[in-house]
């Protein structure tokens, strides 16, 4: 087929798929100066300018993954703080209640303290004003006794040592009396 095709150019005089000879070389040197520039001249600088798009694009990519590392770095750090600040205020707070009902109890234990004082100084002052009561009686109850017994015997019973034993037997008596019907 192709030997026809060849024989059929050569028949006619020129065949329109066959270019002529001098312009296929002209063509084919044009080809090699175009391919020779591109390949030494263009083609160098479109590597270059894709390598370093390359490079950009790979260094952001770099970047970007170092900052999404440093970003959960941070965060990890962040969830630790926050874990640290949450188990302190845990411990501030049991701490406080601890002091609290330390507090309390220590309160308590003053009030009670504070009570048994006061319970103990009225005991005190009653047992005082009793003693006084109890003297300020004996005296009276003396007197009236010393005035009567005088009145009843008839002599006077002025005479100090004399009327204080009459009197103090007297109480004494009416002490047992009174133990005695208890």
């Amino acid at each position: 087929m192709i030997a026809n095709l060849i024989q059929l150019a050569a028949e006619e005089e020129q065949s329109p798929l066959v270019p002529p000879g001098p312009e296929l070389l002209i063509g084919a040197i044009a080809f090699a100066i175009v391919f020779f520039f591109l390949a030494k001249k263009l083609l160098p600088n479109i590597n270059k300018v894709l390598d370093e798009r390359r490079e950009q694009i790979e260094g952001g990519i770099e970047k970007a993954e170092a900052a999404q590392a440093e970003a959960q770095d941070t965060l990890e750090q962040y969830k630790a703080q926050l874990a640290e600040a949450r188990h302190e205020a845990a411990r501030l707070r049991q701490e406080a209640q601890e002091q609290g009902a330390a507090l309390i109890a220590e309160m308590r234990a003053e009030g009670q303290r504070q009570r048994e004082e006061i319970v103990a100084a009225g005991h005190t002052q009653v047992e005082a004003e009793r003693k006084q009561a109890a003297a300020a009686l004996r005296q009276d109850v003396g007197t009236l006794a010393t005035e009567l017994a005088g009145k009843l015997v008839g002599e006077s019973l002025e005479d100090q040592a004399r009327q204080s034993r009459v009197i103090d037997r007297f109480l004494d008596e009416l002490e047992e009396k009174a133990e005695a019907t208890r």
